[in-house]
């Protein structure tokens, strides 16, 4: 069962104006459809605002511009952003459950901090540190003088490789593996592929979270480093050596070659792929399955695959393409005409 919190609890988190009593017990988060009498629910755009005007919810948060959508049974809990005051709540309800076993194995000179908590299963590789309160789930597997920060949490089959390190209140989702080695081959005279060692390890940063089955290589020399705030969605490729900066969001399935750099706050759409050895300026934001194939210089919007390009250059070579058939149709005509001899073309 979740646990409620008082009204005065979460005002104390995230501020904001709503006249629900100090005591009531908010018992979680709901959609505005699904909410019921006793659930916070936020409502961050105007075409939820049908949802808005029936929604069951205690109270809503919501912008001061937005408050006559509510109907006078749900509580406007005004606040300057509320899908951040949504997600600054979130944690309060997130699911923290994993129970001990005597199955887990632990090297004798790892150190665990206060209150770390071990799945089934899990083991924890010689000399590695864990900080306080880090939650590991069954089956997870954290290598030799890897090091955890404080209040992370590795879910279920996650591997963290030797000598790896993540940060403070870092979430790391289902059978993702942090260092394994990177691509590297060389071949030799035969024309056989010789295996480069991969030398160098993965820096994670604090508030980082990583979604389920993504790959993140070690380094070959240097660092595989993914800095503060930036969040991964679910099965992402991260070559050795990439860097990515500070509160950068990567959608699914993108794709970085090795050696490549990512400023600061970019945004990569799903599927994207970055080729290797490239540098991405920061408030660079790149589409969905786009094909990234040479440097980013400046912040802005690309897109595309065949070349990359400033988005709206994109979005008009695409409105092309759609006319290339009939297009082609006239040039065809076009070509009939002139070929003519003068004295046989209609007038």
């Amino acid at each position: 069962m979740r646990k409620a919190f008082a009204f005065e609890q979460l005002q104390r988190m995230i501020g904001g104006a709503c006249s629900l009593e100090r005591g009531f017990a908010i018992d979680g988060l709901a959609t505005l459809s699904s909410a019921g009498p006793r659930h916070l629910s936020f409502l961050t755009a105007s075409k939820y605002r049908e949802q808005a005007a029936s929604t069951r919810a205690a109270a809503v948060l919501i912008r001061a511009s937005d408050v006559d959508l509510l109907p006078a049974t749900s509580l406007p809990w005004v606040v300057e952003d509320p899908y951040l005051a949504y997600a600054s709540l979130s944690a309060c309800w997130q699911f923290r459950s994993v129970e001990q076993d005597s199955s887990r194995s632990i090297a004798a000179d790892a150190r665990l901090g206060e209150g770390v908590i071990l799945g089934p299963g899990a083991t924890v590789g010689a000399a590695a540190v864990i900080g306080d309160r880090v939650r590991v789930g069954a089956g997870a597997h954290i290598g030799a003088h890897a090091v955890i920060g404080s209040d992370t949490e590795l879910r279920a089959g996650v591997v963290i490789e030797h000598a790896c390190q993540l940060g403070q209140y870092g979430l790391v989702h289902a059978n993702t593996v942090i260092g394994s080695d990177g691509f590297g081959f060389a071949r030799n005279a035969q024309r056989q592929w010789v295996k480069i060692h991969q030398l160098g390890t993965v820096r994670i940063g604090n508030f980082v979270e990583i979604g389920a089955h993504c790959s993140i290589d070690r380094g070959a020399l240097d660092d595989t480093v993914i800095s503060n705030g930036t969040k991964l969605d679910n099965q992402i490729q991260i070559a050795h050596n990439v860097v990515i900066g500070e509160d950068c969001a990567l959608a699914g399935c993108v794709g970085i070659a090795g050696s490549t750099s990512l400023g600061d706050r970019v945004m990569v759409g799903g599927g994207a792929g970055i080729l290797g050895h490239l540098r991405i300026a920061d408030d660079v934001v790149i589409a969905a399955m786009s094909l990234i194939a040479q440097s980013i210089p400046s912040a802005g919007a690309y897109g595309g695959a065949f070349p990359q390009m400033p988005q709206k250059h994109a979005d008009r070579s695409a409105a092309v393409l759609k006319q290339l058939p009939s297009l082609r149709s006239r040039l065809m005509q076009l070509e009939r005409l002139v070929d003519q001899p003068s004295g046989e073309r209609s007038e």
